[in-house]
């Protein structure tokens, strides 16, 4: 099994690592395929426990949400207060069709289009920002970075369940190393990215960025682990082997962008 997760993930960073330097259409079509699959894959999931979530409506409100988010944002917040409204309608035709639980569908559609479409957008934003790709590059390592690291230390000194009915393998003993070792790492990268031409970032405030995506990213993926639990279901899909699906790869991203962005427009540009 991690023969196999490590040679996903070395794929995946075949990818990926070119679409963050490059920038542009490039990573803007990555991001907007992972959201686009993620959303078929929340409604796969949340089709195992009997919502009927329009597909099609769900997909390419998260796609236009995004897109318009990345390059008419004056637009965003109208585009999404119709995606909410339109997905509501499609719902009320469908109660008086016979479902019975349309209102328990709309809600999780809504939810589906505002997680991944909204906030998934945060992703793109940013890499957009003034040196978005030393943020970018000081960002998601440093959340894969605190991830291997509360994994490792969870596989060989983990006792104390983190969280038992989400995640059973996940420990506090991995957590707090993955908290330790994710502040020193943007610490770290904050500095080598300085050198390489990046932004000066004093070390007490890479150190807080660290510190805020390491505590709080596990979040996004116990959320999604949430989703999985209540369906039954180990995996989002298993298009990634030994990674499971998009979402399973992306759920502590999402939150990592949107602390991230939000921290650095607050605190640092």
């Amino acid at each position: 099994m991690l023969i196999k997760r490590t040679l996903t993930a070395v794929v995946l960073a075949v990818v990926g690592i070119p679409a963050i330097i490059l920038g542009g259409g490039y990573y803007f079509a990555l991001i907007i395929l992972f959201l686009g699959v993620g959303a078929w894959e929340y409604g796969r999931i949340f089709g195992k426990v009997d919502c009927k979530i329009p597909e099609a409506l769900l997909i390419g409100s998260v796609i236009l949400i995004a897109t318009v988010r990345t390059y008419l944002p004056a637009l965003a917040t109208g585009v999404l207060t119709l995606s909410i409204l339109i997905v509501m309608i499609w719902h009320l035709f469908d109660y008086e069709k016979g479902r019975d639980r349309a209102a328990t569908d709309f809600t999780v559609t809504a939810a589906g289009i505002v997680y991944l479409g909204w906030i998934g957008a945060y992703l793109i934003e940013l890499r957009n920002i003034p040196n978005g790709l030393w943020w970018l590059l000081i960002v998601l390592p440093t959340i894969w970075l605190a991830d291997m690291a509360a994994y490792f230390v969870g596989i060989r000194f983990g006792k104390h369940p983190l969280s038992p009915r989400l995640s059973p393998k996940k420990t506090w003993e991995g957590y707090w190393a993955g908290v330790v070792f994710g502040t020193l790492s943007s610490i770290g990268l904050a500095m080598l990215w300085h050198c390489l031409g990046g932004p000066q970032v004093v070390w007490w405030v890479a150190a807080a960025l660290g510190a805020l995506l390491s505590i709080f990213t596990t979040l996004g993926d116990l959320g999604e682990s949430m989703f999985k639990r209540q369906a039954g279901l180990k995996d989002s899909s298993n298009i990634f082997p030994g990674h499971g699906g998009v979402l399973d790869r992306i759920d502590s991203w999402l939150w990592g962008a949107a602390l991230g962005y939000l921290f650095i427009n607050w605190f640092l540009i």
